[in-house]
């Protein structure tokens, strides 16, 4: 039985994993090691949290001390490094919280699982550290051309470049030491349990509540979407399948306008949930700093090496995601009622 150490595995994309994974085999164990911060919420896990093949530790990547005590109890044979402080508008008020969290955490990971794994002659067979990062880390494209493997890293924001600098030592470690790692840089996420500060459940939260809804600039930043679900499938195959110290870039060919994501939920709102709720929500705000122009991502690589391809068309995700949070209102007011309402108030009441 294979055991995996998932940090950050309450989160959003995290928490989708832990979920595929457990579906997908019975033969594994899975030890969710998570802070429980502002975006991780064990109710992501409820489903799950009794079965036999799940562990639940509350913990930080800094903490050395509980890190090696973790694997000293058990014998982790993967680490997916999920743990990270995401929101780039907290990472502009705040940038020190990511580079403990972002860079000395997965420093502290790194060493905790090479001090476990190196033997005389380099690691022991079978293991393994994927560093989860973003496409973020490439800086910000022209209207045309796409991030491949091979683009240089140029982050913007605090948040990009704690996580590069992240990826920087998970390519040392390999350099140096040979240990066993692969990074991936995955395009923007969607789907089930994401933190609502994000854009499309935020957006969701917004119509239902008749809340403005607030769109940075003009609102023709451009992303690439991704279904969360086959992001988790591509972590699977690199995990099993990608040979050690390659770098593989997921995305979905999704590119979307923040304007257009806004107005495909408004619409479908309007048209299923409450005929009431319309584009006069929308509230254009003073663009963030340093926002990025256009994101995306060429994910030949881990097509043709390991077979990877998006299944979820952006016009089907949308919809699924969507039904899912309008069939969890339960899950969404427990997220609201905390720390959602003051970060919203904070960020957007004065703009």
């Amino acid at each position: 039985m294979k055991t995996y150490l998932v940090t950050g595995g309450a989160g959003f994309i995290g928490s989708n994993f832990i979920h595929y994974m457990l579906k997908k085999y019975s033969d594994i164990k899975i030890i969710n090691y998570d802070k429980l911060t502002y975006a991780g919420n064990l109710e992501n896990l409820k489903s799950i949290s009794k079965n036999p093949n799940y562990i639940f530790i509350q913990g930080d990547i800094c903490n050395r001390k509980k890190l090696q005590q973790l694997f000293q109890k058990y014998d982790i044979d993967y680490v997916i490094n999920f743990a990270a402080e995401s929101h780039v508008d907290r990472s502009i008020r705040d940038p020190e919280v990511f580079v403990k969290t972002n860079v000395l955490g997965t420093v502290a990971l790194l060493d905790t699982a090479k001090n476990a794994w190196i033997v005389q002659n380099g690691f022991k067979q079978g293991k393994k550290y994927l560093q989860v990062s973003t496409d973020e880390v490439y800086g910000s494209l022209g209207s045309e051309g796409y991030f491949t493997e091979k683009t240089p890293l140029d982050s913007h924001s605090p948040y990009s470049s704690s996580k590069a600098s992240a990826d920087l030592m998970v390519k040392a470690y390999f350099d140096t030491y040979k240990m066993p790692v692969n990074i991936t840089r995955c395009s923007n996420n969607y789907g089930p349990y994401q933190f609502l500060e994000k854009l499309i459940p935020l957006v969701i939260n917004n119509c239902l509540n008749k809340m403005h809804i607030p769109v940075y600039g003009d609102g023709l930043n451009i992303r690439d979407w991704l279904y969360v679900e086959d992001h988790c499938k591509a972590i699977d195959m690199v995990i099993h399948s990608g040979p050690c110290g390659e770098v593989y870039n997921i995305g979905g060919h999704n590119e979307r306008t923040n304007i257009q994501i806004v107005k495909t939920i408004i619409s479908y709102i309007h048209d299923n949930v409450d005929s009431s709720v319309g584009e006069r929500l929308i509230k254009y705000v003073e663009d963030r700093k340093g926002h990025d122009r256009r994101y995306g991502i060429d994910p030949t690589k881990i097509k043709d090496k390991l077979g990877w391809y998006p299944e979820t068309k952006f016009e089907d995700g949308i919809v699924k995601t969507i039904k899912w949070y309008l069939g969890n209102k339960d899950w969404m007011n427990n997220v609201t009622s905390g720390d959602y309402k003051k970060y919203y108030e904070k960020m957007y009441k004065d703009k």
